[in-house]
């Protein structure tokens, strides 16, 4: 039976993974003429990830900071999307990294999983947000340790998760559709 015959709201989402760890993000950075800005830097290998998943239409946006990513903590995030729209059916669209295709993983019954063609995150909008996290958040930025990362981390996500507007002109491919109606 298909969801719109049982009056069940279909939304759209797109997934994917950040990893954000204690390394620094060197960026351009204003300083006066004449100065050289120092910017630190930390060669200590640790990581966080965020497991995100966007709404490109509306710029809904639900996430999760995990310590790693596997079939387990997959199987966590989508678990929790799913309870925050148990009210639609959700698609999802991600890449094919294992833990996504993983026997083990498990799918919530109002959602159903498709995936993009392999090595094409340009067709994953939900590429733009790490790049927005990292600009907002982490250029710039040496951390104490994991903790100063998940806050940091934790902070822009929610504030990316209140501005739907944002997200939205940063996932959605509205100006595609712009640029061709005007081109003809």
């Amino acid at each position: 039976m298909r969801q719109a015959e049982r009056g069940r709201a279909v939304r759209l989402m797109f997934q994917d993974e950040g990893r954000f760890g204690l390394l620094g993000t060197p960026r351009r950075c204003w300083a006066p003429s004449g100065v050289r800005p120092v910017v630190g830097a930390r060669l200590e290998r640790k990581y966080l990830y965020a497991f995100s998943a966007v709404s490109p239409h509306d710029g809904v946006m639900d996430s999760l900071v995990l310590p790693w990513v596997n079939a387990q903590t997959m199987s966590l995030f989508l678990a929790e999307v799913a309870q925050r729209h148990a009210n639609e059916f959700v698609l999802m669209v991600m890449d094919q990294a294992g833990w996504h295709v993983a026997g083990e993983l498990l799918v919530p019954s109002n959602m159903r999983l498709t995936f993009l063609p392999p090595y094409s995150p340009e067709l994953n909008p939900a590429e733009h947000l790490w790049k927005a996290l990292r600009e907002d958040c982490f250029a710039n930025h040496v951390f104490k340790d994991l903790n100063a990362v998940e806050r940091a981390l934790s902070s822009g996500i929610r504030a990316l998760e209140a501005n739907p507007a944002r997200t939205r002109s940063m996932t959605g491919f509205d100006w595609v559709v712009s640029i061709s109606l005007n081109a003809t």
